[in-house]
């Protein structure tokens, strides 16, 4: 598994000119899941974003929780982490999750997010999805299983 995490100001996702998730200070997670993973990866890869302490306390020091700042969660599925470029100009995708058990995993991520954050929304897996965000910092990690 892979996340690329954001601490973001506002973030929405958009499918079919709809909007599908918006939040405002938080996290945009986009994830990509590989042919290895797991639910029980799962389950503490969402502890671990819970638990980390990347938004500013009153001295500007990185010393708080999303919990902390009342911030949401947006769930953006992207197998494209996955992206393989060492050989070629095209990006092999062979170590992606199949669409069937990344579909399944997104959804196990995201039933673990509800149980763990106050505020969870999220794009359409395998959609076409239009992200828009406005970053804060820039403040970004990238988590990897």
């Amino acid at each position: 598994m892979k996340i690329v995490l954001q601490r973001v100001r506002c973030a929405s996702v958009t499918v079919d000119n709809n909007i599908t998730g918006r939040i405002d200070k938080g996290y945009v997670a986009l994830l990509g899941f590989g042919n290895s993973d797991e639910k029980s990866k799962i389950e503490k890869m969402v502890d671990k974003i819970k638990k980390l302490r990347i938004f500013p306390d009153g001295n500007g020091k990185t010393n708080l929780s999303i919990d902390d700042v009342g911030g949401g969660i947006l769930i953006v599925s992207q197998f494209t982490l996955y992206a393989d470029c060492r050989k070629g100009n095209r990006p092999s995708f062979t170590e992606a999750a199949s669409p069937a058990l990344a579909e399944e995993l997104y959804d196990y991520f995201i039933e673990c997010a509800k149980s763990k954050f106050s505020k969870v929304e999220s794009g359409v897996f395998g959609a076409d999805m239009k992200l828009e965000l406005l970053n804060d910092g820039p403040f970004t990690v990238i988590l990897v299983t």
